[in-house]
């Protein structure tokens, strides 16, 4: 399966478009010919980072970002740009600031690495929801942590129905996250790049930080009202 991004940016005679590879056999397009030298990796190394810049050259995340960042590397985050995404079983388009369509771009490449803890994040990329809001984040998150449980439990491996994992695994990411916007902010120019790295942070941080309070937003969503025992509490946004 592959996704196709298409960028058309008023003023651009030609519109930059990627395939975002997301099974095996498949290849790609966001791969630079050259790797840049903020891509090694011993450039803002993750503190966390299990790889050894001796067996290991470059930084995985950063290979399959370079060329995004280098071509929008000028444009200003506010710039309105007609984003379409291809999938083999729809397709999205949606006209908005170029700093969301490349957050959603820069969170499915980073999702789809082989960075070996950004890969825990592979099936995100395998149900990948272009322009995705925060409530649909953390259902597609919580959702997907939960299935894996399940294939854990099928397999008599243990499964962890609480979240606890969900939140150590985002605790990693945002070591990962933090490097990451060192290692872009200090080795190319221009706004853009930054602000939807920024943005896909912070909504990938409140998993780590907040991830009760954003499941109470959706709660009503999931829960009727006959559900709720006459002990229990609804948030304000249950009662809408």
């Amino acid at each position: 399966m592959a996704f196709h991004y298409q960028f058309d940016i008023p003023g651009h005679a030609d519109r930059l478009e990627y395939v975002i590879a997301t099974d095996r056999g498949e290849r790609g397009t966001t791969r630079a010919a050259k790797p840049a030298k903020w891509t090694r990796l011993s450039y803002h190394q993750c503190s966390n980072c299990p790889l050894d810049k001796d067996t290991h050259e470059h930084c995985p995340a950063a290979v399959d970002i370079q060329k995004v960042v280098e071509d929008f590397s000028q444009l200003p985050a506010t710039q309105k740009v007609g984003v379409t995404v291809d999938s083999p079983a729809r397709q999205y388009y949606k006209h908005t600031g170029l700093e969301e369509g490349l957050r959603s771009l820069m969170g499915l490449l980073m999702a789809n690495c082989s960075c070996p803890i950004l890969n825990k994040l592979k099936p995100m990329a395998y149900t990948h929801l272009p322009f995705a809001s925060q409530e649909e984040f953390i259902i597609r998150s919580v959702g997907t942590y939960l299935l894996r449980q399940y294939f854990h439990h099928q397999a008599d491996r243990g499964a962890d129905w609480t979240l606890t994992g969900l939140v150590e695994l985002n605790n990693e990411l945002q070591l990962v996250n933090q490097a990451m916007w060192q290692r872009v902010n200090a080795g190319c120019e221009g706004e853009s790049n930054l602000k939807a790295l920024l943005s896909f942070f912070a909504m990938a941080s409140s998993v780590s930080y907040s991830l009760e309070a954003q499941l109470q937003k959706v709660r009503h969503a999931f829960m009727a009202e006959s559900d709720i025992t006459p002990y229990e509490v609804l948030p304000s946004a249950d009662k809408r």
